[in-house]
């Protein structure tokens, strides 16, 4: 076509004169403008078919550059892009390259350029793994651009095509291959192809077919295509002749090592008279078809083109209508390419109805059915192998999740304990599995996996009482690109033997009990251990050298008594334990055990000295700080149970004495004054350090004075003091402050009211009038002729006659020793009167005291009638004592306190102390006076008092 464009001179570069496309109506897409002539003034847009003047821009040599690289070329290859040329220099020629790849190209390919003085070197760079099996070609675009202002570019199509390498064995679709053949099929007509494929390309992925131990009849009549293993007839084809070909095909590659395959065929001639459709299969866009063989990855979408089929009949009119159609539950469908055509010859698209598993199956044999309405109506079929190319998209899997087996222990090295195996879905390296263990650090180095078998086998010997379990993954890795993973677990159970004693926590036991304690009382436990298990580890307890005093129970390894003990009688125990497993044979092991009896406070401190009855006569001129006399005692038990506490609990009121606590000695403690005279009883209590506390008690009598004259009459007061109530004090003279009382007494009656006054006076005359009646009393300074010891006769006063006293008493008889001892405690027995009565008349009773006394008649030198007891009343004192007063020598005079708690000399031997219930309700005072004849005038009577609360 010619076409005129007109355009000023000298106009500026790239300036539009016209555009094809639009101008004259030719088509801006799917071609392809280029300039034939007119260069360099011109140029044209390739796509819009632009004219415009030229300021040259870099143009490469082809539109299409093609580079060549092998498969598996190292990472970091370079290779030489074609230079793209520039017809201006300086800063307006080449500047720059780029290079685009889609997705499938990106991370394997990058671009380098190299600068040689001025020129611009372009160089393809390998930045991943090639595999011509999954991608033989991949097509880039390199782009140039000039440095000019505005500057100028142009692109190319990279197409680089991935070299073979011999790295694969060819494989048939089909391990048996069958086909119909109608009679008289023309010669060359296509019985059935085979189809072996080989994932290798040129060379390498050439496949010669052969017939392998076919007869010499299939020879004769059929044709095996070396190159595409298409069989066809050769020879007339007669099913009266022969009815079924039976053969074998050979398919072997063209490398330098060539390897075989076979598979078997089964040619069935079908009876026809008549020409059937042919169908012709054909290779489309990216899916190559190699020998009758489509491969296809299993990852391409749904619809994708396999292949283009055309079917057509030699017949005509209606026996030459065709139609076609897939045969087979196949993943496939043929859809009719275009409406046009006659109807003898159409065309139809092959492609995928539902997703390809690679996994489920493998390859197809794809039957391709043609057929008209002839009569009798006649058909064809062809097929199309299409192999399914796998994709790493299967991890491997065992067979059990979990595993779990039962292991002796004590093994050999080496011994095989399992075998785990796992399968991968995938194919060729993609389901080649190595196998590896991941086992805890504990556990690492005891157990190894053969990495191609599976096999576990033990390298250490097993101990179950270190280690009774073991648990660790097995893993399963493909050897795909990248590599999937799969995961068992393996539980290994250690199984025990007895290979272990019995074992005692403690190389010996060492128990304590109290004494006293019931039998079958738990009195220790002991624990035994056995590091084996079940029936191994099950052990039976048993006392050695069973006497019957300890049991032992299995289950909770408690020691009972079945006796009480007694520290004082046995304090220590010993015998052995003896512990059995269940073990085939038993093991055994012995242990000691030592009982120790602890004390128990159930023993009261024993008073030694000094015994009740005794006393310690001390001079009044002892010295403070001396000691007088020593309280001893024992206690059986031991320990705290034995360890003494010494106090003095009564008679002490003047603190006059002081005891150690520790070691008993009794100390006076103040200078002794004049009350202090007479006797002293105090009341000391032992006490052991047990809980709770046991006692004795002792009573240590004292007797102050400068002379022990009347040893018979202290003795007596003694044996009294014994049967004092121990809450009395028997302490020295109270006299002494009796008298100081008295004194207290008048000066609060003078200063009284005279209501007071009345009542002294009146007390005065109630006294003279006693006294007057009282004519056996004594009478100072009257010498009497008559023994001192002798009963005063009542005729010889008329004013012997009493209240008391009603008739005359005859003479007693004299008394022996222990009847003086006894008449002397009778005697001093007192009357008692309401605290509430402030005076009464005085009583006078006789006393029967023992005549004959040698300390008495040796104080008392002069024969006087016998003294009498009087009661006087007395003032009660603020406290409202109970006091009773009895006259005596000065050498006789005592002192002694007491409660209700009456104990005896015997009482106190045995450690006991009872309470006696009381004895008065309310308190009472009277006064008990003993006033001897002929007592020296500076000579005071004691004083007994007690006082009941």
């Amino acid at each position: 076509t010619r076409v005129l464009y007109k355009v000023q001179e000298e106009q500026p570069p790239n300036t539009l004169i016209g555009s094809l496309a639009s101008d004259y109506g030719l088509p801006d897409v799917g071609h392809l403008y280029k300039l034939e002539v007119g260069a360099p003034y011109l140029r044209v847009d390739g796509k819009t078919g632009g004219l415009h003047t030229n300021d040259n821009t870099p143009n490469f040599a082809s539109p299409v550059l093609t580079l060549s690289i092998p498969e598996n070329t190292n990472i970091g290859a370079l290779f030489p892009i074609p230079l793209a040329m520039d017809r201006d220099s300086g800063p307006n020629g080449v500047a720059s390259y780029e290079l685009t790849a889609g997705t499938e190209a990106q991370e394997l390919f990058g671009l380098q350029v190299a600068e040689d003085q001025d020129e611009k070197q372009p160089q393809l760079i390998v930045m991943g793994n090639l595999d011509r099996e999954q991608w033989d070609s991949y097509d880039l675009t390199i782009k140039v651009q000039d440095g000019g202002n505005p500057p100028r570019a142009s692109s190319a199509l990279l197409r680089i095509t991935i070299l073979d390498m011999n790295d694969n064995a060819p494989k048939f679709e089909k391990a048996l291959y069958e086909a119909e053949l109608s009679e008289n099929s023309p010669v060359g007509h296509s019985v059935l192809q085979v189809k072996a494929n080989d994932s290798d390309q040129g060379a390498n992925a050439e496949i010669d077919y052969s017939f392998h131990q076919a007869s010499d009849v299939v020879r004769r009549l059929l044709r095996l295509d070396r190159a595409t293993g298409l069989i066809t007839v050769q020879g007339p084809i007669d099913r009266e002749d022969i009815g079924t070909l039976r053969f074998s095909v050979m398919a072997k590659d063209k490398g330098a090592n060539p390897t075989s395959a076979r598979t078997q065929v089964v040619v069935t001639i079908k009876d026809m008279n008549d020409n059937a459709p042919s169908i012709e299969i054909r290779g489309i866009g990216l899916v190559t078809h190699q020998d009758g063989m489509a491969n296809i990855s299993e990852d391409v979408p749904v619809e994708t083109a396999v292949a283009l089929v055309q079917v057509s009949d030699r017949d005509e009119g209606e026996n030459a209508v065709v139609t076609c159609v897939v045969a087979g539950d196949v993943p496939f469908q043929l859809r009719q390419a275009s409406e046009t055509g006659s109807d003898s010859k159409k065309k139809y698209f092959l492609q995928t109805t539902t997703p390809l598993d690679y996994e489920s199956v493998k390859e197809y044999t794809i039957e391709i059915v043609a057929g008209g309405p002839g009569d009798p109506p006649l058909s064809s079929t062809n097929s199309l192998k299409v192999q399914v190319v796998d994709v790493n998209d299967n991890a491997p899997v065992f067979s059990q999740s979990f595993t779990e087996v039962a292991f002796p222990e004590n093994n050999e090295p080496d011994d095989l304990v399992m075998e785990v195996s796992a399968t991968d879905a995938d194919s060729g390296s993609n389901a080649k599995l190595v196998y590896s263990l991941v086992t805890d650090p504990a556990s690492k180095g005891s157990f190894t996996i053969d990495p191609d078998s599976g096999e576990i086998r033990v390298k250490a010997v097993l101990d179950r009482e270190q280690r009774e379990r073991y648990e660790f993954a097995v893993v399963a890795t493909d050897k795909g690109s990248p590599s999937k993973t799969g995961t068992a677990t393996v539980a290994i159970n250690v199984m025990d033997r007895n290979d272990n004693d019995p074992k005692f926590m403690l190389s010996g036991y060492n128990f304590s009990v109290m004494e006293n304690m019931p039998p079958l009382s738990p009195v220790g436990m002991v624990t035994v251990i056995d590091a084996d298990k079940g029936e191994n580890a099950r052990i039976q307890l048993s006392v050695e050298q069973d006497n019957g005093d300890f049991v032992i129970q299995n289950g909770t390894g408690t020691i009972l008594s079945s006796i009480s003990f007694d520290r004082e009688q046995q304090s220590t125990y010993t015998f052995r334990l003896k512990a059995v497993d269940g073990g085939d044979p038993p093991r055994s092991a012995y242990v000691g055990v030592t009982i120790n009896v602890l004390d128990e406070n159930d023993n009261a401190p024993f008073i030694t000295s000094p015994s009740n009855a005794t006393y310690k006569h001390i001079l009044p001129h002892t010295s403070p700080g001396q000691q007088v006399s020593k309280v001893k005692a024992e206690d059986i038990d031991s320990g705290v149970n034995a360890e003494l506490i010494y106090s003095i609990t009564g008679g002490n009121p003047f603190e006059l004495f002081q005891i150690s606590p520790q070691s008993g000695d009794i100390t006076l403690e103040k200078e002794i004054l004049r009350k202090h005279h007479g006797l002293h009883r105090l009341v000391v209590r032992v006490n052991d350090k047990g809980k709770p506390s046991r006692h004795g008690t002792a009573l240590v009598h004292f007797y102050v004075n400068e002379t022990l004259a009347n040893r018979t009459l202290l003795d007596t007061l003694v044996g009294h003091s014994l049967d004092t109530p121990l809450d009395i004090d028997i302490a020295g003279d109270p006299e002494y402050e009796r008298s100081k009382q008295r004194s207290n007494i008048l000066f609060g009656v003078i200063a009284g009211i005279v209501a007071v006054t009345l009542v002294i006076v009146l007390v005065v005359l109630v006294r003279y009038c006693r006294q007057r009646e009282a004519k056996s009393g004594y009478q100072a300074g009257k010498k009497e002729t008559k023994d001192l010891y002798a009963p005063k006769q009542a005729s010889k006063s008329g004013k012997s006659k009493s209240k008391v006293k009603k008739s005359k008493s005859p003479k007693p008889p004299k008394p022996t020793e222990d009847e003086e001892e006894t008449g002397l405690q009778k005697s001093l027995k007192f009357n008692l009167m309401n605290d509430s009565v402030s005076d009464s008349p005085r009583i006078h009773l006789p006393l029967n005291y023992p005549p004959g006394s040698p300390d008495l008649g040796r104080h008392y030198r002069s024969n006087s009638p016998l003294p009498s007891i009087q009661l006087q009343p007395q003032s009660p004192s603020a406290s409202k004592k109970h006091q009773v007063v009895q006259d005596l020598p000065a050498t006789n005079t005592f002192v002694g306190t007491g409660d209700n708690n009456s104990t005896g000399s015997e009482q106190y031997s045995d450690y006991s102390y009872r309470t006696n219930p009381q004895k008065y309700t309310n308190k009472q005072v009277g006064e008990l006076i003993l006033r001897p004849a002929a007592a020296p005038p500076l000579h005071r009577g004691a004083i007994w008092t007690e006082v009941w609360e």
